[in-house]
């Protein structure tokens, strides 16, 4: 009893970290606000809580200031980081009009604008409002539910029907009630969620020496299992700096990207630390110290109305002159000579059709007149490894699907660059959440197929990004999210697993099941690999435990029904005879029963430490499979049971097999240790056998400390058995093996165990290969579409989940804006 209850504590306390967990992803998301506004009230500016911020208020916007609720611009313009909506770092600009969203942040300019919408009806608050739904039950909990229910089941109506048969025979009803209950609880796998998410915890450790910290154990699950990937574009996919490219255009004689980098430096305050994005991309990439000569003499910072720097320097002869970066159409008219302006504005647009911003460089010449230099071609480039990183999910069949904030255009070029093909929806064609918060009904019918074609999204906001997964998700797919900002934890709460990836914000982390310290896809492609390890050892423990499950429960069910040691009596008794010992039934005592239970569960915790093979597609759990699996290897074992419990019985027949083999006249108390030993014994096997799933269980060799965990259950087993004193617990005769003779019955037990494990692995096999063959089980596939490593190729993947719900049956065409290439200038 005291066992029980120890076990049971041991499970309940499981969840502790999980309940702990709630909320913190809305607490995060809360204290990443500045609550401080300045409103014009009674007509005095003022600073006030934001939370007092109502819809008509006037608020004033200023470099520095977050922006407090959903608010227009009345005029003027301002600069605007929206990094924590939309997770891009280079700032937008807002015209008169145009609504500026809560949680961003000005940089530049200064205006008024009017409050529009505040608390859970701003795009912040529908944030915050998706991260509150109620948690799901984990998929592996709603996995080990449904096995613990059919176990728990078959083994009720078994031993109620052993109950019934017992007081038929006139058994006396405590120990009938005595010997079901143990029976019961002994069928019953208690320690299946400890053995689980020892397993899970291994795991975790595992991953967090390659950068993955596991936050929420299930999770590791549901990597195992899926098949597409939505990951964030910058910071993930890229490197989250803008670079500036090797192919300058120059329009200048005698001038090069590193003259142009040099000039453009001279327009920044480059002794001083960069102010912006821009400052900093030139300052990293020009030679500086060739500047320690040149003395900058004035400086004009980049405004808003004009779009450019400008610096006025001296050289060491005495030259001075000016130089200015910013948007090629504002410095080309500077510049007297305008026979460059075709050219311009076609090299800009041809960038611009790339997804690549351009930068113009100029100076003044000896007359003070302005020229342009050349154009500086710059963007986020991606990471080193981010395309072989795609192209290795591909193999193990995972899609990776981009979703950024970023331009259209500029999504559409890194798609192409990454091989991830160019169908990348715009917001236009994106579902949104309904007046009451929740995902619109026609979610999949309406919007399903478009998403599951697509091969990314650009400009999407945070409801885009949780919608987008949430689609998926319902047309049954186990989807993953990569993000780093405020902007994708609803995305990633909802997600099957959520990855915050290195740098994230505390929101972020909060809401997200695992945390990258490493940059790049990388490391949750090699994590996906490392789960389905981590899947394939708890598929072997599972497929063990409900074999050993039902070869106990139906061992004991149809020994008491069929095999009563009286009816083995000799006819005549010897004189030496003790009737008493053999009783109406088979059963072992409480004791052996309970070191069954001990020694094979308590080392089967080393089975988070086996060797195995990661499968190359996404695992799913097939529960009718595993369970017709587990039921053949118990077929097998239970059979073998039954047969040496009957060869041990009539091992007073002089006819029988125990006395043409030399080792008759066992006693009862001998038969007992022995059966204890046979079970055992066949526990460990069984686990072997199933661990190496549809192969024979010599194709994959055990880990030594698995293979260590087996040898000292197994020992103290069989020692056990040959030193137990001859006693009688729970009325049961027991009698060690070497206690008498016939001794050798100890080796005997182990090579008709060892012999019936060759049967049980080869049946085991042939059930495979028919299941196989004839798709027995066989879970419904429906075609995902797998990303292009070229642009001109498409193919399509089956893939083993459940099926998607009725939609569109062609896949429906994209609606694209056009978008003018002066978006993607400075």
């Amino acid at each position: 009893m005291a066992i029980l209850i120890v076990i049971q504590f041991a499970n309940a306390s499981l969840s502790f970290y999980e309940i702990t967990k709630a909320g913190n992803a809305v607490k995060a998301l809360k204290a990443s606000l500045k609550p401080e506004a300045t409103v014009k009230r009674d007509g005095k500016w003022k600073n006030i809580n934001a939370v007092y911020v109502v819809p008509g208020d006037l608020v004033l916007l200023a470099c520095g200031s977050t922006v407090p609720a959903d608010s227009a611009v009345n005029q003027g313009q301002i600069d605007v980081d929206q990094a924590a909506l939309t997770g891009e770092s280079l700032p937008a600009k807002f015209f008169a009009g145009d609504v500026v969203k809560m949680g961003s942040t000005v940089v530049r300019g200064e205006v008024e604008a009017t409050v529009d919408c505040t608390g859970k009806n701003t795009f912040f608050g529908k944030t915050a409002s998706m991260l509150q739904q109620d948690n799901e039950i984990s998929n592996l909990q709603r996995m080990l539910i449904k096995v613990m229910v059919v176990l728990v089941v078959v083994s009720c109506v078994l031993c109620i029907i052993v109950f019934a048969y017992l007081l038929s025979k006139h058994t006396h009803v405590r120990e009938a009630l005595s010997f079901t209950v143990v029976l019961l609880v002994a069928s019953i796998p208690i320690a299946i969620e400890i053995v689980c998410t020892t397993t899970l915890a291994l795991g975790s450790k595992q991953l967090a020496h390659h950068g993955a910290i596991v936050t929420r154990l299930a999770a590791i699950e549901d990597l195992a299992g899926i098949s597409c990937l939505c990951s964030d574009k910058t910071g993930t996919l890229t490197m989250n700096k803008m670079v500036i490219q090797d192919n300058p255009i120059i329009y200048t004689t005698g001038e090069t990207q590193y003259s142009l980098l040099r000039y453009a430096a001279m327009a920044a305050k480059w002794h001083e630390p960069p102010r912006d994005a821009l400052d900093t991309m030139v300052l990293r990439q020009a030679d500086l110290t060739s500047l320690d000569n040149v003395t900058q003499v004035d400086y004009m910072p980049f405004d808003p109305t004009v779009k450019r720097t400008e610096g006025t320097v001296r050289l060491p002869d005495g030259t001075t002159f000016k130089t200015t970066k910013g948007a090629p159409h504002v410095i080309l008219e500077l510049c007297k000579d305008h026979s460059l302006e075709k050219r311009v504005k076609d090299d800009v647009a041809s960038l611009g059709k790339t997804g690549t911003r351009s930068l113009a460089v100029g100076k003044t010449d000896a007359n003070g007149d302005w020229q342009l230099l050349g154009l500086l071609a710059f963007l986020d480039p991606e990471r080193p490894d981010s395309k072989a990183t795609i192209e290795e999910a591909l193999q193990n069949g995972v899609e990776v699907k981009m979703i950024t904030g970023d331009h259209l255009l500029i999504a559409k070029e890194m798609a192409r660059r990454l091989g991830l093909g160019t169908n990348i929806q715009s917001p236009e064609n994106l579902p949104m959440l309904g007046p009451d918060g929740k995902p619109p009904k026609d979610l999949v019918t309406r919007y399903g197929q478009d998403i599951l074609m697509s091969d990314g999204f650009a400009q999407v906001f945070p409801e885009h990004k949780f919608l987008i997964v949430e689609a998926l998700r319902q047309m049954g797919y186990k989807i993953g999210m990569t993000g780093d900002g405020v902007n994708d934890a609803p995305a990633l709460k909802r997600a099957d697993v959520g990855v915050a990836v290195e740098g994230a914000t505390d929101a972020a982390r909060a809401a997200a099941d695992i945390v990258f310290t490493k940059p790049g896809l990388h490391t949750i492609v090699h994590g996906i690999i490392l789960s389905r390890c981590i899947f394939e050892r708890m598929k072997s423990f599972l497929t063990y435990r409900i074999a050993a499950t039902l070869q106990l429960l139906i061992f004991f069910f149809i020994a008491v029904l069929a095999l009563h040691p009286k009816d083995f009596l000799p006819d005549p008794l010897p004189a030496h005879w003790n009737d008493s010992e053999w009783p109406e039934f088979f059963h072992l005592p409480v004791l052996m029963l309970m070191l069954i239970t001990l020694l094979n569960d308590g080392t089967l915790i080393s089975i988070g430490y086996d060797r195995v093979r990661p499968s190359r597609s996404p695992q799913v759990w097939n529960l009718r499979r595993i369970f017709l699996i587990s039921g053949s290897l118990a077929l097998i074992a239970c059979g073998s049971s039954l047969l040496l419990l009957w060869m041990a019985l009539d091992s007073w027949n002089h006819d029988g097999a125990f006395h043409k083999l030399g080792l008759g006249d066992v006693s009862f108390g001998q038969v007992t240790t022995m059966m204890y030993l046979k079970v055992s014994i066949s526990d460990f096997l069984t686990l072997f056998s199933s661990r190496t799933h549809s192969k024979f269980f010599w194709r994959t060799k055990p880990s030594p400390i698995l293979m260590s965990g087996a040898f000292l259950a197994l020992a103290a087993s069989t020692i056990i058995s040959l030193t137990w004193m001859k006693s009688k617990p729970d009325n049961v005769p027991t009698e060690g093996l070497a206690r008498r003779d016939p001794k050798l019955l100890v080796l005997f037990v182990w090579g008709f165990s060892l012999g019936f494990w060759f049967v049980q692995d080869a049946f085991k096999v042939l059930v495979y290969q028919t299941v196989k063959k004839y798709k027995i089980f066989h879970p419904k596939q429906i075609l995902l579409p797998t990303v292009p490593l070229t642009p001109k190729t498409r193919t399509f993947r089956a893939k083993s989940i459940s099926q998607m719900p009725d939609g569109p049956s062609s896949p429906g065409k994209t609606a694209e804006r056009s978008y003018s290439v002066e978006d993607l200038q400075l």
